[in-house]
C-alpha cells in the first residue's frame, strides 16, 4: 500500500530516530489519523532492532505477556517470563545500551488508565539509561486529552521529550492524492465529505461517483463507515452531557456561543461552556476568533472539526429512523442533495480555501507572506449591522479580502464592484481584493483585483 502525504512529520521522525543518543517521542491524534502507519513507515526507513507493541485495554499482566511475546519474536528469544511492565521495560532498556533499538508503544493511553504510575516508571528509566542508551523510545496515544497532559509541568515525564508531533489530519492537498483522478470540483466535494483521515480516504472508490461513495460509505443502511462516527466520538464524548445536541447544532451551521444555547437545548451557559470546554481540549471541536478582534470571546466562532462528524450530524444523526426504511438513493435526494451542493460544501470550501492559502504561504508563493488568516468582525453602529467576512489575511501592507464562492454563477465587473463597495462600507481597508471560484472569470483586469480558480488548488 502506497504511503501518501506526511512529508514533514516523517522527515522529522527519521531525525531523532537516526540519533546516536537516546530519544522519546510522542505521537498523538485522533483515531484513523495515521499514527501507526507514520511510525511503521519510519520502521522501514531506518535501521535498528524494531519492537512495535499495541498496548490493550486489559490489566498490566496481559500487556505484559502480550509485550513479552513481541520481543521474543523479534529478538529470537526464549519465552520471557516478566511480571509486570516495570521490568520488562527496564529489560529492554539495558539491551538498548548494546543495540540500536526502536520501541515503539502504541496506544499508550490504554497503560495509563491500568497502570498506576506508569509515566513515574518511564521517567525513571528514561533518566538512568539517557547518557548509556541510542534507544529511540516512541509512545503514541488516540486520546487527545490523555496524551496531552504527558506534556504538562505537573507530569513526570515533562522534559523528557525529545519531538512532539500532534497529528492533525491531512488538508485537502494531500487528501485529494488518493484519489487523483477526479476533477478539481469532485475533489473538493469528496474531502468536504470525508476530510483528512488518512484511512476515510482509501475507501474512496474512483470508479464511482462521489454521489455513489458517499451513499455506500456513509448514506445508507448499513455503509461501511456508518458507525465510525459514532464509535469516534464515544470513545471520546461519552462521559459529556449534552455532547451530542451541541454537536448537533453546530451541524446546523449555529457557530455563536448563543446561538448553540439556544438551538442545543443545554440547560444553562455555564453547562455548554463546560461542553464546549472539553470538546475542544479533545479537538473534537475548534474554536476560532475574529482576527481583528481576537480577545473578544462573544465573537468566537466554535466548528467541528472532522468534516465526517459534520457531514454524519448534519444529515445523517437527525434521520437515523428513515436510513434505516427508505431506498438509499431516495434518502439522498430527499435528504441530502440539494443542501449539500448549495449549502454545505459551499461552507466547506472556505476552509479548504484558508488551506490553500496556508499552503502557499508556508511555500513562500505569497508575497508578503501574511502573519494573520481567518474571520473578519465588522461593526457598523450607523447601519445598525455587523457580520464578518470570512477570509481575510493580514501581512505588511495590510488587509487582504478574499471572496470564496463555489458556485456555477461567474463573476461579472457588476458583482465585483458591489463586492468591493460592501466591504468599504464596513471600514474593512483593504489594499487587494482576491476572488476565488470554481468558474471562469468575466472580470476586466485590475491591479488590486487578483482571481483563483480551483486548477490553482491541485498545482504543486
Amino acid at each position: 500500500m502506497k504511503f501518501i502525504g506526511r512529508t514533514d512529520e516523517l522527515k522529522k521522525l527519521n531525525k531523532v530516530i537516526k540519533a546516536n543518543y537516546a530519544t522519546t517521542t510522542l505521537i498523538y491524534g485522533r483515531r484513523r489519523v495515521g499514527k501507526s502507519e507514520l511510525v511503521k513507515y519510519a520502521l522501514k526507513e531506518n535501521k535498528g532492532i524494531k519492537i512495535y507493541y499495541e498496548c490493550k485495554e486489559v490489566a498490566e499482566k496481559s500487556n505484559v505477556n502480550g509485550l513479552c511475546e513481541v520481543l521474543s519474536e523479534v529478538m529470537n528469544l526464549p519465552k520471557l517470563g516478566f511480571d509486570d511492565f516495570e521490568s520488562i521495560l527496564k529489560y529492554i532498556f539495558e539491551l538498548s545500551k548494546k543495540e540500536k533499538i526502536i520501541l515503539v508503544l502504541d496506544e499508550y493511553s490504554y497503560l495509563k488508565k491500568t497502570i498506576k504510575g506508569i509515566d513515574s516508571i518511564l521517567q525513571s528509566l528514561i533518566d538512568k539509561y539517557s547518557e548509556e542508551s541510542t534507544m529511540s523510545f516512541i509512545l503514541l496515544g488516540s486520546y487527545v486529552d490523555i496524551m496531552n497532559s504527558l506534556l504538562l509541568p505537573s507530569n513526570p515525564l515533562y522534559g523528557r521529550v525529545d519531538l512532539t508531533i500532534n497529528l492533525k489530519p491531512m488538508d485537502y492537498y494531500d487528501s485529494s492524492l488518493f484519489y487523483p483522478s477526479y476533477s478539481a470540483e469532485d475533489k473538493i466535494r469528496v474531502f468536504s465529505v470525508f476530510g483528512g483521515i488518512p484511512y476515510y480516504n482509501r475507501l474512496i472508490d474512483e470508479t464511482k461517483t462521489v454521489k455513489e461513495n458517499i451513499i455506500e460509505l456513509i448514506a445508507s443502511d448499513g455503509a461501511r463507515l456508518e458507525n465510525e462516527v459514532s464509535m469516534y466520538l464515544n470513545s471520546e464524548i461519552s462521559k459529556i452531557v449534552n455532547a451530542n445536541e451541541v454537536l448537533a447544532s453546530l451541524a446546523k451551521g449555529y457557530c455563536k456561543y448563543s446561538d448553540i444555547l439556544s438551538q442545543s437545548h443545554v440547560s444553562s451557559g455555564p453547562t455548554l461552556v463546560d461542553v464546549l470546554d472539553k470538546l475542544s481540549k479533545m479537538e473534537v471541536i475548534l474554536k476560532s476568533s475574529p482576527i481583528n478582534d481576537p480577545n473578544n470571546k462573544k465573537r468566537s466562532n466554535y466548528y467541528i472539526s472532522d468534516n465526517l462528524s459534520l457531514f454524519y450530524y448534519r444529515y445523517i444523526f437527525k434521520y437515523l429512523s428513515q436510513i434505516k426504511i427508505m431506498d438509499s438513493d431516495f434518502f439522498y435526494s430527499k435528504y441530502i442533495e440539494k443542501d449539500f451542493e448549495e449549502q454545505y460544501v459551499p461552507h466547506v470550501f472556505e476552509k479548504i480555501c484558508m488551506q490553500y492559502l496556508i499552503r502557499k504561504n508556508k511555500k513562500g508563493e505569497i508575497d508578503p507572506p501574511f502573519e494573520k488568516i481567518g474571520k473578519y468582525y465588522y461593526d457598523n453602529p450607523k447601519e445598525h449591522t455587523n457580520g464578518e467576512f470570512d477570509v481575510v489575511t493580514y501581512d505588511s501592507n495590510g488587509y487582504v479580502f478574499y471572496e470564496v464562492k463555489f458556485r456555477k454563477k461567474p463573476l461579472t465587473n457588476t458583482m465585483i464592484d458591489e463586492e468591493i463597495n460592501q466591504v468599504k462600507l464596513t471600514g474593512l481597508n483593504c489594499y487587494k481584493y482576491v476572488f476565488i471560484s470554481k468558474v471562469d472569470f468575466f472580470g476586466e483586469r485590475r491591479d488590486n483585483v487578483k482571481f483563483i480558480d480551483l486548477n490553482d488548488f491541485y498545482n504543486k
